[in-house]
């Protein structure tokens, strides 16, 4: 088990269904959603769909993630004085490389856009962690051993992203991922912003903490034609459990950063069926992803978001939480959660 678990003591989200965490969740737990057309077409003359985040003024690009982002900081840090920020390194979650129609020069200039959006600068050790929808877990990795080796009130952990550009949504439509009236096997691109506030555990108050954290690679990507095994996020799973210290059965329920494409359920169905060895009357699923639309890297925090919210208010099915994600590129990771009463 690990030595430190991290509680997340703070979160913020931006998305289609709402401007912050609160309105999010809510909208998730009633399973809103808000999908609208695009200005894109699809091969058929059909408008493309997608959730998209409205500002007021509009703007696109480098612009947009950096005002979504900073407002997810600014709700996510509103019990921390701004003049404390600046201890905070920042971690930021942003799409992998290999993304088709990925921002160019995301890694170097987003960052820097969010420090003059806030009016504020953070702590060295800040990093980009480009791994698209593994991001967020990658970054709670790595902020457990900053904080288990440096005097800092915690690690913020952001992600923006946004699959709402022609080349990244032709590309997809190309591929026939996306869901369509003539193609039920695919998902709905969408966009956003989120933010964790990560600390040392506080036995004086309520926390969802991160006890567990695992990775794996899967060799059967979903555009590799080899059958499908779920290796890659069986692994995760079973790293993620043994260090928490538990067995899949001592969980509750799992939330995950499935969007709707059948390779990623049937995934997560072989995953359950290899690590799961006690029969169980429930263990149920939830997917935020079908209030937002596939949001990359923000997946992360959605989830997280969601399993925080569920549990302060008392409508989770449990304290013990499962979640996992996949990337493209074959990446997995899973992250054990514990909600935890004030002592």
């Amino acid at each position: 088990m690990s030595s430190t678990p991290v509680a997340i003591v703070g979160t913020g989200l931006v998305t289609s269904v709402g401007l912050t965490a609160a309105a999010s969740c809510c909208a998730f737990r009633a399973k809103i959603s808000n999908p609208f057309e695009t200005r894109f077409i699809d091969s058929s003359g059909a408008w493309i769909m997608a959730h998209q985040v409205g500002l007021d003024p509009p703007c696109a690009g480098m612009v947009k993630l950096a005002k979504m982002a900073a407002l997810a900081i600014e709700e996510a840090l509103q019990n921390l004085e701004k003049n404390q920020w600046h201890r905070l390194p920042l971690l930021l979650c942003v799409a992998e490389a290999e993304r088709p129609g990925r921002l160019a020069r995301v890694d170097d200039q987003l960052l820097t856009q969010i420090e003059s959006e806030l009016g504020a600068s953070f702590a060295r050790g800040s990093a980009t962690v480009p791994h698209g929808r593994v991001a967020v877990a990658v970054a709670l990795s790595q902020a457990r051993t900053m904080l288990r080796s440096s005097d800092v009130p915690g690690v913020l952990i952001v992600a923006a992203d946004s699959l709402l550009s022609w080349p990244t949504l032709s590309h997809y439509e190309r591929e026939e991922r996306l869901l369509t009236e003539s193609n039920a096997n695919g998902f709905m691109p969408g966009e956003g912003a989120g933010a964790l506030w990560v600390a040392g555990v506080e036995t004086r108050s309520k926390q969802l903490l991160c006890s567990g954290i695992g990775f794996g690679r899967e060799p059967a990507a979903i555009d590799s034609g080899s059958p499908l095994r779920a290796d890659g996020l069986t692994e995760a799973i079973r790293r993620s459990l043994a260090d928490a210290g538990c067995e899949l059965a001592h969980l509750d329920f799992r939330i995950t950063d499935n969007s709707g494409e059948h390779y990623y359920f049937k995934e997560a169905s072989l995953a359950l069926s290899r690590t799961l060895r006690q029969r169980k009357e429930s263990f149920d699923i939830w997917h935020p992803a079908e209030c937002t639309g596939e949001v990359g890297a923000v997946s992360g925090v959605t989830v997280i978001a969601t399993a925080r919210d569920a549990c302060l208010k008392g409508y989770a099915p449990g304290r013990h939480i499962l979640n996992h994600w996949s990337n493209d590129a074959g990446e997995r990771a899973a992250v054990t959660l514990e909600y935890r009463e004030a002592a």
